[in-house]
């Protein structure tokens, strides 16, 4: 112990102790919470037992519970449709804006710039905006919508159970392009403009160019920004809040919006943490997959 007192003393173990500090925040601020997560998923804790350290233990038996309430396959589905075409829309427009931006002409940089703006925003200031865009009665997409002459009518987009779920899949694709478009403009910049100046020369057109050769180079920062774009997605909790809470009739509810409502509304704070760990494991999955991928591609 004094050996690495002194070591540190010398500033030749700086690196140890900036190592340690990481080391106690990511178990302080990650690992702990999630492995007490876990442990209140196994357990019987409601707004009476989670200020007692002795609950009943009851296995998988709050699983089997949440599994098993008629709500839960609307969830799922709303879940699935709500990442699924997030990750598809936020993925083509912001690939597609990073290869209008990959170009060269005045000004690109700026305006590649602004659209970040939108991406720095918090969620529920975005969801702020989006609600006032979308309002049935005074919002300003109905107004140009019926102005153009698409629709004859308002829409109601956040009171609708039809639809509610899409408005917010609009806003979250607003919300998350810019972060694909930055990811993406990344790697496109990584590739040599040689390689497209000889395929041109070969007689390939655009969109072999883009078959041959973007796509194969940008497989690695595609495969990223899908996975990131998943965990991110799941993640989106502030927008729901501020656009829908859920509703109409659940219509809009997802699974991270599910568990908080378990968690704070309804106080089953037991089954909020296993609709929180099931959203865990499957962020690992994605994450274990990714990572497999990434290691297969190397090892050639």
């Amino acid at each position: 112990m004094q050996s690495i007192i002194r070591t540190i003393r010398d500033g030749s173990g700086f690196d140890i102790l900036l190592l340690g500090f990481a080391l106690v925040y990511l178990v302080t601020f990650s690992a702990f919470p999630i492995i007490y997560n876990i442990v209140m998923s196994l357990q019987t804790v409601d707004m009476f037992t989670i200020a007692s350290f002795s609950r009943p233990f009851v296995g998988l038996q709050n699983y089997y519970n949440i599994l098993s309430q008629p709500i839960a396959s609307l969830v799922f589905w709303n879940t699935v449709k709500f990442v699924v075409l997030s990750i598809v829309f936020q993925l083509s427009i912001g690939f597609g804006l990073a290869l209008f931006f990959n170009q060269d002409f005045p000004g690109a940089t700026y305006l590649r710039g602004l659209f970040l703006a939108g991406w720095i925003m918090p969620a529920l200031v975005v969801g702020a905006i989006w609600k006032w865009l979308l309002a049935g009665d005074f919002g300003v997409i109905n107004h140009i919508l019926m102005s153009l002459g698409i629709t004859e009518g308002r829409i109601f987009w956040l009171s609708d159970p039809d639809i509610a779920l899409y408005a917010v899949i609009i806003a979250n694709v607003w919300l998350g392009i810019p972060f694909n478009m930055i990811l993406l403009s990344v790697g496109l910049a990584s590739i040599p403009r040689d390689v497209y100046e000889a395929a041109e020369l070969d007689g390939a057109g655009p969109f072999e160019r883009f078959r041959s050769i973007t796509l194969p180079l940008m497989r690695a920062q595609l495969g990223a920004v899908i996975s990131l774009g998943i965990i991110f997605t799941l993640q989106q909790f502030d927008l729901i809040a501020a656009l829908t809470q859920g509703g109409p009739a659940d219509s809009s509810n997802v699974a991270q919006y599910w568990s908080w409502q378990l968690s704070f509304q309804t106080y089953e704070i037991s089954l909020g943490s296993a609709v929180s760990v099931m959203m865990i494991l499957f962020v690992i999955v994605v994450a274990a997959i990714y990572v497999r991928s990434t290691r297969h591609e190397h090892s050639y």
